[in-house]
Parts: C-alpha cells; structure tokens; sequence
C-alpha cells in the first residue's frame, strides 16, 4: 500500500496548463447544483469574514460573495488566482490571493470557512494541520462549509468520505446539518460547544 502524500503545487499547476477549467466548474450542471445547495445549508445569511482555501477559478467564490461582508479567496495554482481574480473584479468585498495551505494560512478569525473540493488533497499530518487551523480561527457563531466528491480518485491521497470522517472527529468541530449524495457530501460545522450557532454576521 502506498504510502499517503500530499499532492505537490506542481500537480495543479499541470492541471491549469492543460485546461482553463480543468474541473468543468463554469460548465458542469453537477457543479452548479451542489453550489446552490451547499450555501443552502448554511443557517446565517450573512457572514463578515469569510474564507475559501482552494477557490480554482472563482465560480464558487462569486456565489459566496453576496452571502459575506469580506470574503479572501485563494489558489496554489498562479493561473487559477489570475482567473479568479478577473471573475470577481467587480465584486469590492473579494480578494484573490495565492496562498499553499496549510504554510501560508491566513491571519486572524472568520466567521466562514469554506473547503469545497480540497481536503482530499491532504496527507494525514497536512490534513490534521488544515483542519486543525480552520477550527481555531472560527469566530463565535461562526460555520465551516465542507463539500468533497465522494468517489475515489487514483492520484489523490484520500476520498471524500475519508475527509468528512475525519471532520467529524475532529474535537474542535460540532457538525450541525449535513447533505449525501452517492457523488457528493456537504456538512456545515460550528465551534465545538460554540452557543451562538446559527447567528447573523455583520
């Protein structure tokens, strides 16, 4: 069995040489669906800060926006962060900034946190880091938003139901709601022992 890695900048930077939309993002009615109803399950309907580690070329981000007073986009991959910058220019609350998790994570709290097709990139020891960062910079009341694909992908050091296991075992994490489908998970979070869930942000 070979051993976990996590998969190298290099790999994503491949995937947007080969394609602008090497995920079929703008295009895929399986991606516009899931969009609609991910940010349907979050039970605020604004949040201050918001953050979206691993935000590709933006679709995603652009349909955060509206729900969020500022919201950091970022990319490893330089051509996702150009495209996702592009796409949102006109939107004053966005920044796009390229950023490798889990080295370069941001300073200071959010009130979201979105992982949406990333965590299955992750190693064990990375994937521990990542989540464990995203718990602690939670602001009270605050959610995380996790969406992962859910059938196995060769290259990949994980799948998606390994990544939602290990969301729900994570002892800063309260699960709130959640939503399966045999291609795809999304569950919202909280703080554990958070008393404010469920609150608007400003």
């Amino acid at each position: 069995m070979r051993p976990l890695v996590t998969l190298p900048q290099d790999y994503f930077d491949g995937m947007y040489t080969a394609s602008s939309d090497p995920w079929e993002f703008e295009t895929r009615w399986y991606e516009a669906r899931k969009y609609a109803l991910s940010l349907a399950l979050l039970p605020a309907e604004r949040y201050g800060a918001a953050f979206e580690p691993g935000c590709s070329i933006g679709v995603l981000t652009e349909r955060l926006a509206p729900r969020c007073g500022r919201l950091l986009a970022c990319d490893g991959a330089a051509a996702a962060v150009r495209q996702a910058a592009r796409r949102t220019a006109s939107l004053g609350n966005v920044t796009v900034e390229r950023l490798v998790i889990p080295q370069d994570w941001p300073r200071g709290g959010f009130d979201l946190i979105v992982f949406s097709e990333f965590l299955y990139y992750f190693a064990d020891r990375d994937l521990d880091r990542v989540l464990g960062l995203g718990a602690a910079a939670l602001r009270p009341g605050g959610n995380l938003l996790a969406v992962h694909w859910r059938h196995p992908v060769a290259e990949y050091p994980r799948s998606g139901d390994d990544v939602h296991r290990a969301l729900r075992g994570h002892p800063g994490l309260t699960r709130l709601v959640g939503h399966q489908e045999p291609d795809f998970l999304a569950e919202v979070y909280a703080r554990a022992g958070d008393r404010e869930i469920g609150r608007a942000h400003v």
